[in-house]
This record gives structure tokens, sequence and C-alpha cells, in this order.
């Protein structure tokens, strides 16, 4: 078993996709036509890290309470968590491309850690390995 995709609620299909493709370096999975509950055309929008098996549904809002919603899903927490290999590389990578971060970069017990804002506003925390010689303890 595993988890296959998480939901993200977007304003827009094509500045997401710009947003974690471009700025982040997921993979376009799938881009495919689709329609509502009640016939409307939407799309089907999945992305995901280089490698990872757990994708992010880009979920365009459809109405007043999913617009509410888009950047406050995890109720200003941080929502998710995009482990990396190089966190110095990554984390240049992304200031380069303009990723919001809300947090200078830090270490804790369990890697290092920024935490940056994704298109909608949602909180992610950049997580890359613990400085040379920290034991790895628990950590997200």
């Amino acid at each position: 078993m595993h988890l296959g995709l998480v939901a993200i609620v977007v304003d827009d299909y094509d500045p997401a996709l710009d947003f974690f493709v471009g700025a982040l370096g997921f993979e376009l999975v799938e881009d495919s036509p689709s329609l509502t509950d009640d016939g409307r055309p939407k799309r089907w929008v999945v992305v995901r890290p280089p490698g990872a098996a757990t994708g992010l549904l880009l979920a365009r809002a459809d109405g007043a309470a999913q617009s509410a919603a888009v950047g406050t899903q995890f109720a200003g927490r941080v929502g998710l968590f995009l482990r990396v290999e190089d966190f110095a590389a990554s984390h240049a990578r992304m200031v380069t491309a303009g990723v919001r971060f809300v947090s200078a970069p830090r270490d804790e017990p369990y890697g290092r850690v920024a935490v940056f804002l994704d298109i909608a506003g949602n909180r992610w925390d950049l997580l890359g390995p613990p400085p040379t010689g920290v034991p790895v303890a628990g950590g997200p």
C-alpha cells in the first residue's frame, strides 16, 4: 500500500505547473482533459518529484468554498515536506527560480530545514540531511 496522490487546490493549472515543474523541478506525470461531476471541463494534472511514487494532483478551485481554501489547506501550518539530497543546491536553485522562503535555513536534529510557500500559499518544509556528525532522530 502507498499514498498515490495528494490534492493541492490552486487558482489555475498553468501557473501551478510553472511553479511545480519550473521552480521546484517536479515532473509532469499527466495533464488530461476531464469533466466535473456536472459536466464542465477541467483537467487532471499530476506532478511529482523525480523518482517519487507519490504525486500531487493540482486541482483548480471550483466555487467559492474551494477558492477560499487556496493557500490555507493546512491552516497556516507546514503541511508538506520536500526532502532533498543536496539542501544547499536545491535551496539556491529554488531562490533563483523565485520561490518565496519564509524562514532562513536552520539545522535541526532531523536535518537542514527552511520553510517556503507554494504557488497557492501553502507552507512546505524543504528538508535536507542533518549536518555531518548529527544523528537523525525522528522529525518529519
